[in-house]
């Protein structure tokens, strides 16, 4: 059984992230993990926050803060958020670690020695009123190809186009606002993309029957267009310094590596920090080094990182000449748009993790987003939408389903559940049923199809109040009082495996529809099809309790004052 590495897009150190930002990478990731650990797999989920970079340091300038400590303190942020969405990540690291300075390092110096980096001369944009050089992201000004007039000098966040900052139309400093901008001559060092395009061709090729078709069609339009060689150095004060060993005078002059050079390798970094926790225990090559038939790695991200983690960081891993793990799998989202606006960070623009953790639970985030996944193409979030799903699907379906049975059979049959008759046709239909809904279930989330995944457990949850109906006990116990404890019996074992199979999606809810039930010995991690055909993981006279309501309606009230608090179609 090979073990499963996941990583999930680093999260960028600059603010709270917003929702596109949450379904677009660590939410699947972490739906996948707690869904492959249920099933026995070996799993290390590693993420980490992305704290080198133009906007750290800008970020920490507004704040008043040394950068290193605008960092700690946003990284600290970001994790409580994380919790409170109970994504389960193994470890969360820095990549601002001495873990991932030193794997950089190394993987820039390999790269040397193997003649993929160069030493070139450029003319870079420089400020006279700043009194320093300008790296790309402190050059704003207007897309050349969309028209977008808040581009940044590396990429445009209208229309995801790679630029530099000699590109952009009107260009001003990001820091003062100057538009007495000069172009001077000075020196970085390039990655040589150009010298390894034809091996990230054929490694890319062998994935077009794997990768889902927005990932693979991102790597090939860029190998389409070409690689070009990319400086792999920047002018700033805040980054995994050059080595001196390698460039003694790029070093003297302070240059850092460029943070998308070092935000991928962090993935290996962070993964050398959780080991050097317990280094006894751990062993961070195992997962990275010379594993390729042991580990299966899967990337979480949306599209706008696509291109970095199926072209660049490749040609940086086949560049060095070392047997790094590569990526095997690459699920790639679209937008989640806000009322068809994007989400933005930068003009606070839609709903933002921790605002959406003060409105309501985590749970009902959860199950909205992946229900509601950006995979195919884009996906819209509006106020309406959500509130009409959680009415739905989580408080009428499955929350009115628990507090039914275990409420009627408390009042009817005591605080153990019934024993009741013999299970007979309408239970092996129901069985059947559910057998095949599991299945449909466990093949979605194999295939990570997640809103086909949300779909069939929609179903299952259905499958019981169909059941429910079709019986109703309420009139059943007054003819049959043994078939209407049968019907129960099921509904609550229907319950138990309901705690069970949607546990990957809403972990908190899962937990207290298990813990309804005193069982001794329920160490179920997940449901086999001839368990779920015979529905007795439950048996009678098991003590149970009813839990607080599992999920509250929300009103036309409460709809109207997140759209009052959040605004409706955005206006930019």
């Amino acid at each position: 059984m090979a073990r499963h590495l996941i990583t999930s897009a680093l999260p960028y150190i600059n603010g709270i992230k917003h929702l596109g930002n949450m379904v677009g990478s660590m939410l699947p990731a972490d739906v996948y993990s707690r869904y492959l650990r249920q099933r026995g797999h070996d799993v290390l989920y590693i993420c980490a926050t992305d704290e080198h970079g133009t906007p750290a340091e800008l970020a920490a300038k507004e704040q008043g803060l040394p950068v290193d400590e605008f960092c700690a303190q946003a990284h600290d942020a970001q994790k409580a958020v994380y919790d409170g969405f109970a994504l389960a990540f193994d470890y969360f690291g820095r990549s601002s670690s001495p873990e991932n300075r030193d794997i950089t390092q190394h993987f820039a110096r390999r790269l040397n020695e193997n003649g993929f980096i160069e030493e070139r001369s450029i003319r870079q944009v420089y400020s006279p009123v700043d009194g320093r050089f300008l790296p790309d992201r402190y050059v704003e000004g207007t897309c050349p190809h969309c028209g977008y007039d808040k581009a940044r000098g590396d990429q445009c966040e209208n229309c995801t186009r790679v630029l530099d900052p000699t590109d952009l139309i009107n260009p001003r400093s990001a820091i003062s606002g100057s538009t007495d901008l000069e172009i001077r001559e000075t020196k970085h060092l390039f990655l040589l993309q150009s010298k390894l395009e034809n091996e990230v061709r054929e490694w890319v090729s062998k994935h077009d029957k794997d990768w889902p078709q927005l990932a693979s069609s991102i790597a090939h339009k860029w190998l389409t267009e070409g690689l070009h060689d990319r400086a792999i150095t920047r002018d700033l004060d805040w980054g995994v310094p050059v080595p001196a060993d390698t460039w003694p005078e790029l070093a003297a002059e302070g240059k850092v590596f460029y943070v998308w050079f070092d935000a991928p390798i962090e993935y290996i970094g962070a993964t050398k920090e959780w080991a050097d926790q317990d280094p006894e225990n751990r062993d961070w090559k195992s997962w990275w080094y010379d594993v390729d038939t042991d580990v299966r790695y899967t990337e979480f991200m949306a599209k706008d990182n696509v291109p970095f983690h199926t072209v660049m960081f490749p040609a940086t891993e086949l560049g060095v000449r070392e047997p790094w793990k590569k990526v095997d799998y690459v699920k790639a989202f679209n937008w989640l748009t806000y009322y068809g606006g994007k989400f933005s960070t930068s003009q606070k623009r839609g709903v933002f993790t921790d605002q959406a953790l003060d409105i309501l639970p985590a749970d009902y985030w959860r199950y909205f987003l992946i229900a509601n996944a950006p995979e195919s193409d884009d996906s819209s979030f509006t106020w309406e939408h959500f509130t009409a799903t959680v009415n739905k699907d989580l408080a009428d379906t499955l929350g009115n389903f628990v507090n039914r049975v275990l409420s009627f059979s408390r009042k009817r049959f005591g605080d153990d559940v019934p024993a009741g008759g013999t299970p007979g046709e309408a239970e092996a239909k129901l069985g059947a049923e559910i057998a095949a809904l599991l299945a449909e279930y466990e093949s979605h989330m194999e295939s990570l199809q997640f809103r086909k995944a949300a779909a069939a457990l929609r179903a299952l949850w259905s499958a019981g109040n169909s059941y429910l109906e079709e019986k109703a006990p309420w009139l059943e116990i007054k003819t049959d009082k043994d078939g209407a404890a049968l019907t129960l019996r099921t509904a609550m074992n229907l319950i138990h495996l309901y705690a069970v199979v949607s546990e990957p999606f809403i972990p908190a809810t899962a937990k207290t529809m298990r813990e309804a039930f005193a069982l001794a010995d329920d160490t179920a991690t997940w449901v086999t099809a001839d368990e779920a055909k015979a529905l007795t993981a439950v048996p009678a006279g098991t003590p149970f309790t009813v839990p607080p309501v599992l999920f509250a309606k929300l009103t036309d009230e409460d709809l109207e004052t997140y759209k009052t608090r959040f605004g409706g179609e955005p206006t930019a």
